[in-house]
């Protein structure tokens, strides 16, 4: 805790420090209350029983006071704080997504050899660092996390942490549904011990369960021994991950620490992983329930009082109107995955269809200045489904997944309240799925997968890249032969010595792909149209040949134009902007290239990207 006064941290202001201290002792009230009067209830002794009910009031009292206390602070902080937005993000701003353990040198801790690699190589690409899970885990990638304490021996310690967030600020996620099976609370449920009786979430069957939703086809609930004989403990997301009961007011606090732990080493964006299922009841859906909001707004409340410029990020692969659920509030997350943008950008390019992409970038949702989206198309997980629903017809969502599984892909279900089971996520490596259908696979492979990185640089948001789709990873049979993991065709592990020789080779896709992207990233730092903030609007809706988006207001604005076929097309830009410009002069030019265009006659070859602005 003492660390707690570095860095970053110093700067709390006293006001924050104590609001800290009441929230926490708000929850440590009404964890007192609800204890004792639970005991209450259950002894039978008539002056016991008085003296818990005494202490119940008692706490409750003090609780309702300290909720006086706290809003008098706020409407304070309301009245005299003033908000700067670029405090949290900028048109700079790229988030690198990588395991620990994505480059390893034997005998060397993991994060040791990250930091060894990342500026030297991936430089703007890199200014926030996403490391996916990293504490001790039994299984899915670290996200059956066993211990909040330690991270992984071969990952490296705390320390190691640190010292990367001293160039890159970190990104990590808090697993807030679920921990694994060899937790320790989950040990403790086994001898029927607290607090591991009151953290894991095993309800009655008998009650309504029959509407949830369920991101898997496998069985809601699984059997544990325990000493009192078999339970039944719900998992979502398979038998090693077993949920956590978000009934326990005290549960807020256990996060409490973690969050404190990661901030105290240098973690200041936050990733809530799967928080739509977080909170189940009885005859609902058990998905984005009000509770679950409220919870968003619990830990957003205590990360701004901790620290300044701190980011909360939901994760829901769902459509996008849940996914935007936590958004819109504006008192929730801060940013949040934006699911949709994968698979209509990969249907878009595989196909050279780009109306459904067009169209859903013009309905773009309007968020407040404190709020933006996560953009990105491959990440560690596979290419989410769900978000499609409402946006593409059945036959064509059919269709990207027949032309996935010719590219080496694979498809993952979940199972419907009806014992059905629908497809729920691609699983497929980026760099493979643009391939070309043609004989010649590699045809316009780098084209392709330029071109959707840097339409992800230009939309209104923050860009991330995957590192071993930066890489040119191809889907990892080998791997995934080894595990029967789906999604570890897109975990490739990457050998230090092997990778350096790859990097270094100039003739590489790796090599290739990081110094075009680099560059691009160089220069969108230097251009305050594309601040997340900044005004979008999509000048293609109705074509399916070309996306064209405008970013910014007035003459400097700036047009990132794409080619989403493998033909060269002629493009005259209209925009009321640039009605003064429209003559045959060259007068403007290309941001990526610095090449001049008369916008009467804009030429752009199979699959180019061009940023078009004034001279």
């Amino acid at each position: 805790m003492e660390e707690l006064n570095q860095e970053k941290l110093v700067k709390t202001p006293k006001s924050r420090l104590v609001k800290v201290t009441f929230y926490i002792t708000y929850a440590f009230l009404l964890t007192t209350a609800t204890v004792t009067f639970i005991e209450a209830m259950r002894n039978k002794d008539p002056g016991i029983r008085h003296i818990l009910n005494l202490e119940t009031c008692i706490s409750v009292v003090a609780a309702f006071f300290y909720t006086q206390f706290m809003k008098k602070i706020n409407d304070y902080d309301a009245q005299n704080k003033e908000i700067n937005y670029k405090e949290r993000w900028d048109e700079s701003y790229s988030v690198l997504i990588t395991y620990a353990d994505n480059i390893y040198k034997n005998g060397e801790a993991t994060l040791i050899t990250l930091e060894e690699i990342l500026s030297k190589y991936f430089g703007s690409l890199s200014k926030v660092i996403h490391i996916l899970p990293f504490l001790k885990s039994t299984s899915d990638g670290g996200f059956a996390v066993s211990s909040y304490d330690s991270l992984e021996e071969k990952f490296g310690s705390w320390n190691d942490l640190k010292s990367i967030s001293k160039n890159h600020d970190l990104m990590a996620d808090l697993v807030l549904n679920h921990v694994s099976s060899s937790h320790p609370w989950v040990q403790q449920f086994i001898k029927s011990e607290e607090p591991g009786m009151s953290n894991v979430f095993s309800p009655n069957q008998n009650l309504d369960w029959s509407n949830v939703v369920r991101p898997r086809s496998s069985s809601l609930f699984s059997q544990i021994n325990t000493d009192q004989g078999p339970k039944q403990v719900w998992t979502t997301f398979g038998p090693d991950q077993i949920d956590l009961n978000w009934h326990n007011p005290k549960m807020t606090l256990e996060f409490l620490n973690l969050i404190i732990t990661y901030l105290t080493n240098g973690i200041k964006w936050f990733r809530l992983d799967a928080v739509g299922f977080i909170w189940k009841e009885s005859g609902t859906t058990c998905l984005h329930l009000p509770k679950a909001h409220s919870i968003v707004k619990i830990l957003r409340v205590l990360l701004n009082d901790l620290l300044e410029d701190g980011v909360l990020i939901t994760e829901t692969n769902v459509p996008q109107k849940e996914n935007l659920s936590y958004l819109i509030p504006d008192d929730e997350a801060h940013m949040a995955y934006n699911f949709p943008l994968p698979p209509l950008l990969l249907e878009a390019i595989i196909t050279s269809r780009a109306d459904i992409l067009n169209s859903w970038i013009f309905d773009w949702p309007k968020l407040t200045d404190n709020t933006t989206l996560f953009n990105f198309t491959a990440s560690h997980d596979g290419v989410g489904l769900r978000a499609l629903e409402g946006l593409m017809s059945d036959q064509r969502i059919k269709d990207l997944l027949i032309n996935c599984e010719k590219r080496g892909g694979l498809v993952s279900h979940r199972r419907l309240s009806n014992g059905d089971d629908k497809p729920y996520e691609l699983n497929i490596s980026w760099w493979s799925a643009m391939e070309d259908s043609s004989r010649d696979t590699n045809r316009y492979q780098f084209e392709r997968f330029i071109l959707t990185q840097l339409l992800v640089m230009a939309l209104k948001g923050v860009p991330a890249f995957y590192l071993p789709a930066l890489l040119a990873s191809e889907n990892d049979i080998k791997n995934f032969s080894k595990t029967g993991q789906r999604r570890d065709l897109n975990r490739e592990k990457f050998k230090l010595d092997n990778l350096l020789s790859v990097l270094n080779n100039p003739e590489s896709n790796a090599n290739k792909n990081l110094e075009y992207l680099r560059r691009a990233m160089d220069i969108r730092s230097e251009l305050e149209q594309f601040h997340p903030r900044s005004e979008m609007k999509c000048l293609s809706k109705g074509r399916s040949d070309i996306v064209v988006i405008k970013r910014g207001i007035g003459p400097k604005s700036i047009y990132a134009i794409h080619n989403m076929t493998d033909n060269k097309i002629n493009y005259q830009l209209n925009d009321n902007d640039l009605q003064e410009k429209i003559n045959n002069d060259f007068n403007m030019k290309d941001f990526l290239t610095t090449a001049k265009y008369a916008l009467n006659n804009i030429s752009l070859d199979p699959f180019q990207v061009i940023w078009l602005g004034s001279l």
